[in-house]
């Protein structure tokens, strides 16, 4: 990604420090240190000042924070938070704004104890969080990328699927496939649950195999470049009756509907009822145990929450999913799920996967 376009992140966040009554603020957050500064190291803590940005890390990422960053750069030899303080204290900062959900109470209380009995330390929760959800063009095509290589590892794992195969080894082989594709890694525990145990939204796969007879849920994702792709899927080992076809027709139905009603300045809340309203339709509302969607980029979950109390509108330029499903106990669950960029009249799927119910 250009150093440019990292400088015009910090410069935002800059300026923003004179309405906020802040002296500087600190990213602790390593999701956000990367998005200000390039920094992709796991140890860091970032400075922003009006003039300048600093990044503190320690001497293993020397040679990497100087390829990486797009800043001023200080290795501090023993704890970063005493590096920080001593340099909080040496400019004389009085107000210093600092991440309350992502800064560990440790990392706080040693800031805290060192800094000067007339500065402190002032909550600035999710003002980079707000910044991140609205993708810059380079960000969205790294997404559609992601996007990209994870479907080509979903055709390469799913052509292996055979009754008697196990959950793990198909998870493993997910895995295995979107890593020799291009990404880094997967971008959460992939989920793959068969039977009965598709029901459970979150399930871990496990040594159970893969029967004649059941849905089989696979949730996948990975990331790319630093960054996240999202999509669920739904196999059936046999031939479906029509409880499964129904409630596939319904989860279908419902995310497609969703889909349709993404578009900029249309309220979170009301995409998510957009799909609540078809799946009620069925008698499925009462099953769809979560939210329709997420943000997501350089982590798998981050803002917008496309639920029933989410905030906001969106934008253009907002990376999302669209996720619906229904879950039914001792039967099984069906979730479909695309990553999709908000447009201004619409938006572009970026998922290339088939939504069809995948007959084995």
């Amino acid at each position: 990604m250009p150093g440019s376009e990292f400088d015009g992140r910090t410069a935002r966040v800059a300026e923003g420090l004179k309405e906020r009554a802040l002296d500087g603020l600190l990213v602790t957050g390593l999701a956000n240190l990367r998005y200000l500064s390039g920094f992709t190291g796991d140890n860091g803590i970032l400075l922003v000042l009006p003039g300048e940005a600093v990044l503190f890390t320690d001497p293993r990422y020397e040679i990497q924070a100087a390829q990486e960053a797009a800043c001023r750069l200080k290795i501090a030899k023993g704890a970063l938070t005493v590096e920080v303080a001593g340099t909080l204290a040496r400019l004389g900062l009085k107000h210093v704004g600092y991440e309350p959900g992502r800064t560990t109470c440790e990392v706080y209380e040693s800031l805290k104890s060192r800094l000067p009995a007339r500065a402190s330390l002032e909550a600035a929760g999710g003002w980079i969080e707000e910044l991140r959800m609205v993708k810059s063009a380079d960000e969205i095509e790294r997404i559609r990328r992601s996007v990209q290589t994870n479907s080509h590892a979903f055709e390469q794992a799913v052509a292996r699927v055979r009754p008697g195969m196990k959950e793990l080894d198909l998870a493993a082989e997910v895995e295995y496939r979107m890593r020799r594709l291009g990404a880094e890694k997967p971008a959460f525990e992939t989920i793959v649950a068969a039977g009965a145990r598709s029901a459970l939204p979150h399930a871990q796969p496990t040594s159970a195999r893969l029967q004649a007879g059941d849905l089989v849920v696979v949730d996948m994702g990975a990331f790319q470049e630093g960054y996240a792709s999202d999509m669920t899927r739904i196999l059936f080992l046999g031939s479906p009756g029509n409880k499964v076809k129904r409630m596939y027709r319904a989860v279908l139905e419902a995310q497609l509907a969703a889909t349709a009603a993404v578009r900029a300045g249309v309220a979170v809340a009301s995409v998510d009822a957009v799909a609540r309203n078809v799946l009620k339709g069925y008698g499925l509302d009462r099953v769809f145990v979560h939210s329709t969607g997420h943000g997501l980029g350089l982590e798998i979950h981050e803002a917008p929450r496309i639920g029933r109390t989410g905030k906001g509108r969106l934008k253009a330029g907002m990376a999302i999913t669209i996720e619906p499903g229904a879950y039914l106990e001792g039967f099984g669950g069906i979730r479909i799920e695309d990553t999709v960029v908000v447009t201004a009249t619409g938006c572009e799927i970026l998922t290339p996967t088939g939504k069809e119910l995948r007959v084995i």
